[in-house]
């Protein structure tokens, strides 16, 4: 009975730690298309302005795109993060102060639509930062690690008592929990192993800045 509790609360905490690692990754996910919208609504507002600065601002929003794409893609280096970070603010800089003077040279309505569009991308890219940087707690990570080695434990014990040999089904049986756990600390971690968020969002709508010309 006593086994049969603990197998019980490891599929809860298999169970619980699965349903958070999915909705970290795709709060991550949805992240990156909430902000590739954000950026292609702005250039195009942008490009519509007839202002000199709004071509400018239009290939920052171009090179901000890279910038973005190159954050979801950056391996899980300190450095390397920051270094996009802070050219990612570099960026914003000068967009704000583009932006600021189109707004203050000619206060109108397609101008004044600029700077909340472009407010929108950098709260877009804050939030990113931000889902990126909540992984999993530690606790959350040993509780469900010392509960598998425990629940293991007990299980072996429990056959030796009995005199039941089952190796196969024994290997069978942590093969399987070993697995989900692996898929769970991978999709925890936003710059660890396969399961990572795509940077497609951000290519399609660098596509969309400069599209092929049409075949014949």
């Amino acid at each position: 009975m006593v086994v049969g509790g603990m197998l019980g609360l490891l599929a809860f905490v298999l169970a619980l730690t699965l349903s958070f690692a999915s909705s970290r990754f795709e709060e991550r996910r949805q992240g990156t298309l909430m902000e590739a919208n954000a950026i292609g609504t702005a250039w195009l507002r942008a490009k519509a302005i007839g202002h000199p600065r709004g071509e400018e601002v239009a290939k920052l929003f171009e090179d901000y795109t890279k910038i973005r794409a190159d954050f979801i893609r950056a391996p899980a280096d300190r450095d390397a993060v920051r270094a996009i970070n802070d050219q990612t603010s570099a960026l914003q800089n000068r967009l704000w102060e583009h932006v600021t003077a189109i707004v203050r040279e000619g206060p109108d309505v397609i101008s004044s639509s600029l700077m909340p569009a472009t407010n929108e991308v950098f709260d877009r890219t804050t939030a990113e930062r931000f889902a990126f940087a909540q992984t999993m707690p530690a606790q959350m990570i040993w509780l469900l690690i010392g509960i598998a080695v425990l629940s293991i434990g007990a299980l072996g014990y429990q056959l030796g008592l009995r005199k039941l040999s089952q190796p196969i089904l024994s290997v069978l049986l942590i093969g399987m929990w070993t697995s989900v756990i692996v898929v769970i600390l991978d999709l925890s971690a936003p710059r660890i192993r396969s399961l990572r968020s795509s940077a497609a969002a951000y290519y399609c709508t660098l596509e969309g800045f400069n599209p092929a010309p049409a075949r014949r």
